[in-house]
């Protein structure tokens, strides 16, 4: 007979037949509780400030498990599985180093993913490929041409993708476009999205490198998994801290940072979802603010990007003017309009309008589960960025530009177009 230790595996499975199993009605779904089968199950990658203020939105939902957490970083693995052990009162939240042991995860759906932005479209494609329904953080890509391959990815493959651009789940923007998109404003004339003040965000990014140092164990910081697919730099704990924004490889500059949302808003309210502009004329270039830079799409309608002018309302603001009237809104969550519209406009509190990620997270869940597009899908996000790319492009060579959504080409201008890719350190690519 084979046995277990001193205690045979009859006499073990009897005993174990005979005590009572107490089982929690939270996982049979018993108690208002949703049952296994009807969760989603998450992991996530590169968990920090923002992706932990996210990832509460998803723990909130009552139709989510979280599971695994992947991260470079020891600190922010030990963190992020803390936060989870602490909800579900239990210590199976897995940390991981590799991403790859992640992907492996065939009891994980979907991947929160908010790294830093020279990972997020690299990540997102080989979680597509790994069957994962994604929601990552933006800016969403680093070029023009991972905009496209974003875009191409997740429709062939048929995931599921949200942007983190979470204002077009936001009840003071939703409110604004959907003004621009039935018409109310007339025949629109102008848009305006609000690009990241120059004197907070500069929209030239650096190309120097910090200073060397001792690079440390790859079990506290895998710094070669931490560059990912960029350039190889020395090691300096400040990119580590988050000083990594505002240099080239790492960073789109302000003109992504804040037009990944607000010019995003400007393409939905417009219904221009899968295009772009086509001419890009910049101005400012060299001073830290104000500048701008005048888009015009094929029908000449405008697009202006600009860090500066607007009502001071909050952050991200946006504005739509129209030849029947005009609404100009921002994060605060108040609404200005034309005088002939104040009667249609509504009183939204900052409680309300800051409910907008938790929003978008139920966005995400909700198509996970039907298999709809969200509304920051991958097609509509990539256009947006593609439009914000292309105006940077312009404003770093200090010209205007003429581009054809069509090819994601720019019309006569080889340097320009040598402009839309980089390459990626092995053994990366897309």
């Amino acid at each position: 007979m084979r046995k277990t230790g001193s205690i045979s595996r009859r006499r073990l499975l009897a005993g174990a037949a005979a005590a009572p199993v107490i089982v929690p009605g939270s996982v049979l779904g018993k108690n208002g509780a949703v049952p296994p089968s009807e969760r989603i199950t998450l992991g996530g990658l590169g968990i920090g400030g923002r992706g932990a203020a996210v990832l509460r939105s998803f723990l909130e939902q009552p139709d989510v498990q979280f599971l695994a957490v992947c991260d470079v970083r020891n600190e922010r693995r030990e963190a992020i599985k803390t936060m989870a052990d602490e909800k579900y009162g239990n210590r199976d939240c897995a940390a991981y180093r590799d991403q790859e042991e992640l992907f492996a995860r065939r009891d994980i759906d979907a991947l929160l993913i908010a790294t830093g932005d020279r990972w997020h479209t690299l990540l997102s494609v080989l979680a597509a490929r790994a069957g994962k329904d994604v929601y990552c953080e933006k800016p969403c890509s680093m070029t023009i041409a991972e905009s496209r391959a974003l875009a191409d990815t997740f429709q062939r493959l048929g995931r599921i993708y949200q942007a983190g651009t979470q204002r077009r789940n936001g009840a003071n923007f939703v409110w604004a476009c959907e003004m621009a998109r039935s018409g109310k404003l007339g025949k629109l004339r102008a848009l305006h999205a609000e690009a990241g003040p120059g004197n907070r965000w500069p929209p030239l990014t650096r190309h120097d490198w910090l200073p060397a140092e001792p690079e440390p164990s790859p079990q506290v910081v895998d710094w070669d998994r931490w560059l990912g697919p960029c350039p190889w730099r020395p090691y300096n704990a400040e990119y580590v801290k988050g000083r990594w924004r505002g240099y080239f490889d790492f960073h789109g500059g302000g003109i992504l940072e804040w037009g990944s949302h607000t010019v995003d808003l400007c393409q939905w309210a417009a219904g221009k979802d899968e295009t772009a502009p086509v001419e890009y004329v910049p101005y400012g270039m060299g001073a830290d603010t104000p500048y701008r830079i005048e888009c015009r799409y094929a029908d000449g309608l405008r697009l202006v990007l600009r860090d500066s002018g607007f009502l001071g309302l909050g952050s991200c603001h946006i504005r739509f003017e129209g030849d029947a009237g005009w609404v100009e809104t921002a994060d605060g969550g108040e609404i200005r309009v034309s005088e002939n519209l104040r009667p249609l406009a509504p009183s939204i509190s900052k409680e309300e309008a800051g409910r907008a990620t938790t929003n978008h997270v139920r966005d995400f869940l909700d198509c996970v589960k039907s298999r709809r597009q969200p509304r920051s899908h991958a097609l509509a996000a990539g256009q947006a960025h593609i439009a914000c790319h292309a105006a940077y492009i312009a404003f770093q060579l200090g010209r205007k530009l003429e581009f054809d959504p069509a090819t994601d080409s720019f019309v006569a201008d080889e340097q320009a177009n040598r402009m839309r890719s980089r390459a990626m350190r092995e053994p990366w690519r897309l």
